[in-house]
Order: structure tokens, then C-alpha cells, then sequence
């Protein structure tokens, strides 16, 4: 199949795209190749990808609609996965305009070539930043996400929003997905265990918000992947309604289109993360406990009841292992990156 990927120079769509090419599908990939972070890191990724003679990359922003459409000189794709955005939760709050910028005008560049070209199924990635403070334990994708408590969860619901419209009035089948804290080999230096194992190495403090007290629901790459793949397959119609006991179908009534949870449901505390990565390294922590910065939510925690109905998995990798795997990946390109 020919998968259109934007944002393949990032740790979400690196991972996705090199899956594919793997399996042997053909990929046409769109990144701009922001400064936001380490551009050594983005190059490598590309240049990883462009070892396969089916992956082919174009470079340009997403605000630019000519440019995107550039994207279909290879040809109109069975599937388009919309990964690049701002990402950043804290960063939001810093440079908003950014996140207008990329995450609404530029998906709504990308629903308007999944219209033109009559894409098969278009997948959205959004994120659990949209239940913000949610008291109800675990998020299920019924439940109400209308309190953001940032701007970037904010856009990330309003691409949401913007995406069913389509669906709904073009008939565009399409799957928007909340990932839950992705982590492990090639991730973005301003993630959690990025900056912990750097800090560690280097001899420095690592700064824990609320005060270590606040739980998230990690999610490994690999499994994030295998979930998208997975839901690839799931185009959303009433033949494949799920109506198995205790689990509701997010699967629209006026459009073909579904939100689905790719998380795990198994949150762990920070201090217990922190623990994970002392054990991992063999070192102890320096820890400066900090008070919640402005926009922080106390948890993060799947409901992957959905996710299992479409798919029949869910995430499973352990936290150990997830970790292990990263700090390998991180000891061994520290230098080449200058990570």
C-alpha cells in the first residue's frame, strides 16, 4: 500500500514510516524540519528512512498548501496518517501561535488534500492532553474532553472537532487517536526520559514537577506503532461497529469517523519512573522536586477497552523494558547526534 506520513523526520512518524517500509509498503513522507528541537536528531531519523529505495521525502511546512500538495507527485495514497503538528504541552503555553499555526491551519491543508484526492482513510494523531483534568479514572473516549488546560490541548481537540466536520461533509473515513506519553529509542529531547537519562549522565539535578505525585500512562513506541498499524485496518463504518458489553463506540452517527484511545492502562507514578531509570542505569537520581507547573495535569490513564474491540491488542511492553531500550539507543548515539 503507499502510506502518506507528515511529520517523518519526527519520533512518531520515524517509527511509523520505517514499520511500513519494513513490511514492504511504499511511503511518501512531509516534514519541515523545525528547529523546535535538535535537527541532527530529524536528519538521522530521514536518513534512516531514506535506506529503503520506497521512501521518498518532502521537505516543506505544513502551513503551505502548494507545497503539501507536492506530496502527490508520487501518487494519491490508500492512507494518510497526520502526525506532524507543535508538540510541546509546556511550550504552548511560551509560543502559542505556533501551535495555531502548524496544528489548525496546517491540518486544515491536510483534511483539505484527504478531500480532494479522496483518500480511503485518514488518520488524525491527537492526544490525551485532551481530557485535561478529567476526575473519571480511566479516560474512556466517550467521556466529556471539553476543559483543555492548555493551548496545545486545545488545538489538539479542535483538530478533532475540525476532522469530523470533514468526515461528516466529504465523507472521508477517518480515525483521530489520543496517544498516551510516548516514549523509547529516537524520542524528542524535551520528553521526560530524554532529559532525565542526560541529566543523569551528566551529573546533574533532574526537576520533577508536583513534587513526584503525578502518575502518567506510558506508552512504548513499538506499541504505539503496532496500535496505528493495527487501527489502519479498522476504516470506520457501521459494519465494523463494536457492540461488545461494557465498551462504547466512539464510531460517529453522521460521519465515518471514530476517536480511539492508543495507551496501555496502566499508569505509573514518577517516582516510580525515576526509580525505573536508576535501576536501568545503575545510578542514583539527584532529584529536585518541584511544585506543578501551569497547564500540568495529576494523571494520565487509558481506558484501551476500544483500542482491544477494533484491534485485539493493546499496549503490553513493560516500563523496564521500554526504558532499557531507550538508554541503549541513547549511549549508543550520544556522541554521533551530540545528544
Amino acid at each position: 500500500m503507499h502510506y502518506l506520513i507528515t511529520g517523518t523526520a519526527g519520533f512518531i512518524g520515524f517509527h511509523l514510516a520505517r514499520r511500513l517500509l519494513e513490511e514492504g509498503h511504499r511511503v511518501t513522507g512531509f516534514d519541515g524540519m523545525t528547529a523546535y528541537y535538535n535537527l541532527r536528531l530529524k536528519e538521522a531519523r530521514h536518513a534512516a528512512l531514506a535506506q529503503f529505495p520506497s521512501f521518498r521525502p518532502v521537505i516543506g511546512m505544513l502551513e503551505d498548501q502548494a507545497r503539501l500538495e507536492a506530496v502527490l507527485d508520487e501518487g494519491t495514497p490508500d492512507v494518510l496518517v497526520h502526525l506532524a503538528a507543535q508538540a510541546g504541552v509546556r511550550y504552548s503555553n511560551e509560543n502559542p501561535k505556533a501551535y495555531l499555526d502548524s496544528n489548525l491551519v496546517g491540518t486544515w491543508n491536510v483534511l483539505e488534500l484527504a478531500r480532494r484526492v479522496n483518500v480511503g482513510h485518514l488518520m488524525l494523531a491527537s492526544t490525551s492532553s485532551v481530557y485535561g483534568a478529567n476526575d473519571k479514572i480511566p479516560f474512556a473516549e466517550a467521556d466529556r474532553a471539553d476543559e483543555p488546560l492548555t493551548f496545545y490541548a486545545a488545538t489538539k481537540k479542535s483538530t478533532e472537532l475540525m476532522a469530523h466536520a470533514y468526515a461528516h461533509l466529504h465523507k472521508v473515513p477517518t480515525t483521530a487517536f489520543r496517544f498516551f506519553t510516548v516514549y523509547g529509542p529516537w524520542g524528542r529531547p524535551d520528553m521526560a526520559l530524554f532529559k532525565f537519562v542526560k541529566a543523569m549522565l551528566e551529573g546533574e539535578e533532574i526537576e520533577i514537577y508536583g513534587e513526584g505525585r503525578m502518575s502518567r500512562d506510558f506508552t512504548y513506541i513499538d506499541d504505539l506503532i503496532s496500535g496505528i498499524i493495527a487501527l489502519s485496518k479498522v476504516v470506520p463504518n457501521e459494519t465494523n461497529r463494536v457492540e461488545t458489553a461494557g465498551v462504547t463506540d466512539t464510531l460517529s452517527r453522521q460521519a465515518p469517523y471514530r476517536v480511539v484511545n492508543v495507551g496501555g492502562g496502566q499508569p505509573v507514578g514518577l517516582l516510580d519512573f525515576v526509580e525505573t531509570i536508576e535501576k536501568v542505569m545503575g545510578r542514583p537520581a539527584a532529584k529536585k522536586l518541584l511544585p506543578m507547573q501551569q497547564g500540568d495535569v495529576p494523571r494520565t490513564y487509558a481506558s484501551p477497552d476500544l483500542l482491544v474491540a477494533l484491534t485485539g491488542g493493546k499496549p503490553e511492553t513493560g516500563l523496564e523494558q521500554g526504558v532499557r531500550a531507550f538508554v541503549e539507543w541513547y549511549l549508543d548515539n550520544r556522541d554521533a547526534l551530540q545528544l
